[in-house]
């Protein structure tokens, strides 16, 4: 099986050689543990590889998530304009300027279809290779019974048009879960990270819980977050 190299320093080790190309992904976390930057970074490495990529913004205007990801140099405006990069603006609706920069954006987030819809036309326009939807829970906050059904709705859309995808997952600090209920039924894999007091200092750490079509670390590894992104530290 081919697989898809994350460009999260020491990640693809402990995967056994990266996520296995088509599958979803849920990457699950709490506040501050560093979910955005993972997968901007994922997108990032695609693009340089020649991989044509879209992000999904649910929680965070656009012009916000370009300046994010510009601070670690990752600067996507000239992919945005060359068609191997797009922005789906899921945040303002429409409202304000958006309307006028942004060529993909969710009207409404209550209708399911039209997210699919708008998502669908930016894969097919661009080929896109990787896909990140942050965050995934922002779609069934509100109707939490109907958390597998919608994760297994756009499954179907990601891996039919050969997408390997990301769907950030917003969990509270103290919750065991993954982000809704069943949600890990309907995905490929599962990477938690974790950011935890020792010794009186916070330190973040991920586990991968499961990875189909790859063998890959049981362990518990902690990473850092530096001006290039994240790094695994063991």
């Amino acid at each position: 099986m081919k697989k898809v190299s994350t460009g999260i320093m020491g990640l693809d080790e402990i995967l056994n050689g990266g996520i296995p190309e088509k599958n979803v992904v849920l990457l699950s976390g709490g506040p501050g543990t560093g979910k955005s930057i993972f997968s901007q970074q994922f997108l990032w490495h695609g693009l340089q590889n020649s991989e044509p990529g879209i992000y999904v913004a649910l929680e965070e205007h656009p012009i916000q998530v370009r300046q994010n990801m510009s601070q670690f140099g990752w600067s996507i405006k000239p992919f945005e304009e060359k068609g191997l990069f797009a922005l789906i603006d899921a945040f303002t609706a429409g409202f304000g300027k958006s309307k006028e920069f942004e060529k993909y954006i969710v009207r409404d987030l209550n209708d399911l279809h039209d997210f699919i819809d708008v998502l669908r036309q930016a894969i097919k326009d661009i080929n896109a290779k990787r896909v990140v939807i942050d965050s995934v829970t922002t779609l069934y906050l509100n109707k939490p019974t109907y958390a597998r059904s919608i994760i297994l709705q756009l499954k179907r859309v990601l891996a039919g048009t050969g997408c390997t995808s990301l769907l950030v997952s917003q969990v509270s600090i103290d919750e065991r879960g993954f982000g809704g209920p069943g949600v890990e039924h309907g995905v490929d894999g599962i990477i938690r990270l974790d950011l935890d007091e020792i010794k009186g200092e916070l330190k973040r750490s991920l586990l991968i819980w499961k990875m189909r079509g790859t063998a890959h670390s049981l362990k518990r590894h902690y990473f850092e977050i530096n001006e290039k992104g994240i790094k695994i530290l063991n």
